[in-house]
C-alpha cells in the first residue's frame, strides 16, 4: 500500500494533468480495494443516481450521506472540496474523490469512502471534460456489526443528513441552462419581499388561495390514496404590472418552496423537458411565463377573433 501511494504521488507530479486525471480513479481504486480487504468485511455502496438512465433523479440517500459527512469532512479528511454558494458568504467543505473518513457509532468504527466511477462504455480519456463519471459512497465495516449498521446506523445517518439539509436550506430561484451545459439548472438566492399581507387583493379571494395552498401541503397521503400526482396548478393571466410575479413570490414565501423559472424557448425537445422536470426538487414551484408565446399559440388565438 505504501508503494502504491508513492507511485500515485510520483505519477501525479510527473504526468500531465489531463493524463493523471484520467488515471487517478484506477490508482485509488486499487488502493481502496487493498484497504478494504485488510480492514473490512462488508461494503455497502450508495450510488449518486439510482439508475444508469439519465431520467432518474439523484439518490436521496446519497444526498443525505453527503450532508451528514460534510460536518466531519473539514476535520477528518486530508483532501477537501470547497465551494461557495450564491447568496452566502461562508465556504462549504466536503470530502474529495477517493478520500476516506472514519466515523463511530455506539463504539463501532466504520469507514466512508467516496469513489468516482467512470462511465462503463467509456475507456480512459485524455480529454477530462468528457470524463465526468458518477460518484458513490462506500460504507465499510466488520461483518459482526452488520445488523447494527443496517438497522440502526444507516437510518440514523440518513435522518441526520436530512436534518442538516433542512437547517442549511435557503430558498433558491432556478433558471434552466442551455442544452450544452452540464448542469440543467443554475440558481441564485431567492430574496423577493412579496407576501400575501402586502398584496393588494380582494380579502376573501386572498384567504381562499392561502387556504387552498395550505390544504395542498397537507394532502400528500390523499393524493397517493386516489392515485394522483401530488401537484397543484394555477393559471395567472393579465397584462404586465398586474402582480403575477408578486403572487408567485408570495406563494413561495408562504410555503418556503424553491422557484424554478422554466424558459420553454431554451428547451430543445420533450426529452430535455423531461430531464429538467425530473431534476427539480419535490417541494418547489415551477413557473412557465408567457406560455402562449412559448408554444406559438398566438396565431391560433388571432384566428378565433
Amino acid at each position: 500500500m505504501a508503494t502504491l501511494m508513492f507511485v500515485c504521488t510520483f505519477a501525479e507530479r510527473v504526468l500531465p494533468s489531463r493524463v493523471w486525471d484520467s488515471l487517478e480513479s484506477y490508482f485509488y481504486k486499487i488502493v481502496r480495494s487493498l484497504f478494504g480487504f485488510l480492514f473490512t468485511d462488508v461494503t455497502i455502496t450508495f450510488e449518486e443516481y439510482q439508475s444508469d438512465e439519465s431520467f432518474h433523479g439523484r439518490n436521496e440517500a446519497y444526498t443525505a450521506i453527503e450532508n451528514y459527512l460534510s460536518i466531519d469532512s473539514s476535520e477528518k479528511a486530508s483532501k477537501l472540496k470547497a465551494k461557495t454558494t450564491k447568496g452566502k458568504r461562508s465556504i462549504a467543505f466536503s470530502m474529495d474523490d477517493y478520500e476516506v473518513i472514519t466515523d463511530e457509532f455506539e463504539g463501532i468504527k466504520v469507514k466512508w469512502y467516496l469513489e468516482k466511477q467512470l462511465p462503463v462504455s467509456q475507456s480512459i480519456s485524455w480529454d477530462v471534460s468528457r470524463d465526468e463519471g458518477r460518484r458513490c459512497y462506500k460504507l465499510m465495516f466488520k461483518d459482526k456489526y452488520r445488523s447494527i449498521i443496517t438497522e440502526s446506523y444507516i437510518p440514523y445517518v440518513i435522518e441526520e443528513g436530512k436534518k442538516i439539509k433542512k437547517r442549511n436550506k435557503f430558498q433558491k430561484l432556478y433558471t434552466n441552462c442551455n442544452g450544452d451545459d452540464r448542469d440543467l439548472w443554475t440558481y441564485v438566492t431567492f430574496q423577493h419581499p412579496a407576501t400575501f399581507d402586502a398584496i393588494a387583493m380582494e380579502p376573501n379571494k386572498k384567504q381562499e388561495i392561502i387556504n387552498d395552498l395550505m390544504a395542498f401541503t397537507k394532502s400528500k397521503e390523499y393524493y397517493n390514496k386516489i392515485g394522483k400526482a401530488w401537484k397543484r396548478g394555477y393559471l395567472l393571466y393579465g397584462p404586465p404590472g398586474t402582480g403575477k410575479s408578486s403572487m408567485i413570490a408570495a406563494m413561495a414565501n408562504l410555503l418556503h418552496y424553491d422557484v424554478y423559472d422554466l424558459e420553454l424557448t431554451a428547451v430543445k425537445d420533450n426529452t430535455s423537458l423531461r430531464k429538467l422536470l425530473i431534476d427539480t426538487s419535490k417541494k418547489s414551484i415551477i413557473v412557465i411565463e408567457d406560455i402562449d408565446c412559448s408554444l406559438d399559440l398566438t396565431g391560433q388565438r388571432k384566428n378565433q377573433f
